[in-house]
Formats: structure tokens, sequence, C-alpha cells
């Protein structure tokens, strides 16, 4: 319709024609760059969240970084106690060791003491071993009258002699003790600068003096490692929360580029409900009508009685040993295996673009898949995850908004994840699956840009 002011006037039926294929044309090119929009949005934000992720594994890489510091301060701080205690405990055996040097003196001392007492004893002994010797002499003179006199002054001369050879034992003795004894009491005495009488530099003082220096030196190591960990580890707090906060920054930006995504989406669904054609409306309405032959399938095979409804809407997915990935069964996993394969197959058929096409409970699970992505698992697990992707469990946002979806398709744009570490940008076109009223999950198609 034209609008004129006070009237309307109708266009000419080829003018109709022409501004309807015209704004088809429109609709088509929106869902074109809305397409394309989606694409880049979905590769931005794989990048973004890969390097969220990234971010957010070095956050707490820094932060097990920063306790392992820390912890070399505190192993630090207890060294520096310890050296403390030990130079305390030094000083106090070299205090003790000096009182020690003082009683060894003491004992020289009276070493000497008896040394003196030893030779006057040898002197008195002498003397009367003399004296002995005389009155022997005189008893022996005296004759038979002097003969008991005589065997008694030989018995003293025998022990004066015998106690002047005891004390020069004695002497002896205490001349070589009191020889040592002064020799450790010069090593004790002595500082580290001082020497032996025999010139040895080996004084128990200097080696007190070397363990106190040692531990000077390991105090002082303790304290310049404090200085150089608390450096480090204030910087590496900071690192800690830069790298944090860029991965909030990140998700935040992710978030955002999510909205872009879903503009995207919505722009490519609004086209399509429009009933203008783009290059994905054929997928859409053969999505449509392979979805209802899924219902229609399920819904018999209650009927039929091949499976109950419980066992349809089994929600406990018990795991199968020894897969990796893990894999799943329930009970209605061999009713799918049986009578969707042909219908899954049938899609990839459709177009060259189509990648896969599934279907999925409310969980995420996908009992069946196509059969290039159904091989049996072997002993590599990234072999697997790309191989082996039946009977396993796929939660995302894409696959979350699939399964949750009522209206009559979604058609999303996402990163797909194919194992080592690979990613393609895909269009993901799914189907609500509702059997006698119920909603089980979703008809999912995977179709390349």
């Amino acid at each position: 319709m034209i609008f004129k002011f006070g009237k309307a006037e109708k266009e000419p039926e080829s003018v109709v024609v022409s501004s309807t294929s015209g704004m088809e044309h429109v609709l088509s090119d929106v869902a074109r760059q809305a397409s394309g929009l989606g694409k880049s949005s979905a590769d931005l934000n794989g990048l973004i969240d890969d390097l969220a992720v990234m971010s957010s594994k070095q956050a707490e890489t820094f932060k097990v970084l920063a306790s392992e510091i820390d912890a070399m301060v505190r192993a630090n701080l207890a060294i520096e106690e310890v050296t403390k205690a030990s130079k305390a405990s030094v000083q106090h055996a070299r205090h003790t060791v000096e009182q020690i040097g003082n009683g060894v003196i003491a004992v020289t001392n009276n070493l000497s003491e008896v040394a003196d007492a030893a030779n006057e004893i040898t002197q008195i002994a002498l003397q009367t071993r003399l004296v002995a010797f005389n009155a022997s002499v005189e008893a022996k003179r005296a004759g038979e009258a002097g003969r008991g006199f005589a065997v008694v002054a030989d018995a003293v001369r025998e022990l004066a002699a015998k106690v002047e050879q005891s004390s020069k034992l004695i002497m002896s003795t205490v001349t070589q003790l009191d020889e040592r004894i002064k020799l450790l009491a010069d090593n004790i005495q002595s500082r580290e600068t001082g020497h032996s009488d025999s010139g040895k530099h080996d004084s128990f003082h200097a080696a007190v003096s070397e363990v106190e220096r040692g531990v000077a030196d390991i105090a002082d190591t303790a304290q310049k490692n404090l200085q150089g960990c608390a450096g480090v580890l204030d910087s590496v707090r900071g690192l800690s929360d830069q790298v944090a906060g860029t991965a909030t920054a990140l998700q935040t930006a992710r978030q955002r580029t999510e909205g872009f995504l879903s503009l995207s989406e919505s722009l490519i669904e609004m086209t399509a409900e429009s009933g203008a054609q783009t290059e994905d409306t054929p997928l859409i309405e053969g999505a449509v009508e392979a979805a209802a032959k899924i219902c229609a399938l399920l819904e018999e095979g209650v009927r039929s009685g091949a499976l109950s409804e419980a066992d349809l809407f089994d929600s406990k997915h018990k795991p199968i040993p020894g897969t990796n990935p893990e894999q799943f069964m329930t009970r209605f996993t061999p009713y799918c295996d049986q009578v969707l394969p042909e219908i899954l197959e049938d899609i990839l058929t459709w177009a060259p673009k189509i990648v896969f096409s599934v279907v999925t409970d409310r969980k995420g699970y996908i009992p069946t898949h196509n059969r290039k992505f159904s091989k049996p698992q072997g002993s590599d697990p990234v072999w697997n995850q790309a191989n082996s992707r039946n009977r396993r469990f796929f939660i995302g946002r894409t696959e979350t908004a699939a399964i949750n979806n009522r209206k009559r398709f979604l058609l999303q744009t996402y990163r797909r994840d194919m194992g080592g570490g690979k990613h393609v940008v895909m269009k993901d076109l799914s189907v609500p699956i509702v059997v006698d009223g119920k909603h089980w999950g979703a008809l999912r198609i995977g179709i390349q840009f």
C-alpha cells in the first residue's frame, strides 16, 4: 500500500509483486548477514572463552606460585629464628668454655701445688734415707747391741727410698699432666687470631668463631632470601590479580559476544518465520518434517509395546565400563539404535554441508548418532572423542538451548569441539521432539558454513 494525504490508492498488482519480491530479497540479505554475524560472533566467543579459561588457569597457577613463595618466606623466617637461637647457643658455649678454661687454669695451679708437695716429700725422703743410712752404720758399729736398731734403720731407709721413688713418679706425672692441661688451657683461652705454642691455628675459640661466622652467613642469606621472596611475592600477587582481572574481563566480553550471537540467531529466526526464502529455509522445513517422523516412531514404539513410556523417559544413564570418553546406556537406547539410523542417515544426504544429525534427550544424552560417528571405541581417547560420539552427553550453551527449546525450530551458531584441540564454527538447527504431549528432547542437525 502507498499512503497519500487524504487518500489511499491501491498499487497495481505488478508493483505489489515487485515490492514483495524486493522485501524477500532484503530479508534474505538480512538473514545472510545475520548468519555471517553469527559465525563471527561464535568464533570470537569461542576464542574469548579459550582465553578466559587459560587466564583462569594462569590465575590459579599464580595463586599456587604465591603460596609456594609464601611457604619459602615462612621457611626463611624459621631459618632466621633458628640462627638467632644458634648464635645465642654458640655464645653460651663460648662463655661456658671460658669458664672451663678458668677451671683448667685452677687445676694447673693445684697441680703445681701437688708438684711442690711431691718435691718436698722427695727431699724429706732423701734426708730420711741419709739419716737411716747413718743410723745403720752406727748400729753396725755397736755390734750385737745395735742389731735390732740396724734392722729398723734398714727398713726406714728402704721405705724412704720407696717414698722418694713414688714422689719422683708423682712429680713426673704431674709435670706431663701440667703440660697437657696448659696446652688445653691455651687452646681454650686463645682467640681465633691467636696461635698455640706449636704454631697451629687449632684453638677451640677459632672453631667456635668459624661456627659463629657460618651461622651469621646463614642468617644473612636467609635475610636476603626474605627480601627477595617478599619482592617476588608482591610481584606474583600483583600478576595474579591482573590475570584474574583479565579472566573476569574476558568472561564479561564473552557474555557480550553471546549477546551478539543471540541477536544474530533472532534475526535469522525472524526472517525464517516471515516466510521469506533463505538458504536455511529448505533445511528448516526438512528438519521439522524429520522431527515429526521421529516423534511418530517413538509414539509407535510405546503403543506397540516395544518399550514402555517409562523406558522412553528413562533418566538413569548407566556408565559403560572401560569407555573413554565415558559412554552410557539407557532403556531407550536399543530402540533408538533400531529405528532412528535410517532417518538420521537420510538427513546427511540433504546437502553436502550437513555434518551430523542426532537426537538428544532432555539431559543432553545422545543415544544414537550417525554411523560415521558411532564407531567402537579404541585405545586413543582423542580418536574416540571425534569418532565415538554416540551414547555420550554433550551439554553446553548450544545443546542446552536446543533441548529446552519448545518453538517450531531453533537455529544457532556455535563452535564445535572436534577433539584434540580442534574446533569448527557451525550452525545448529534443532526441532523439539514431543511424544504424546511430553517433551522428550530434540532433533539436532549440524550444518557447515
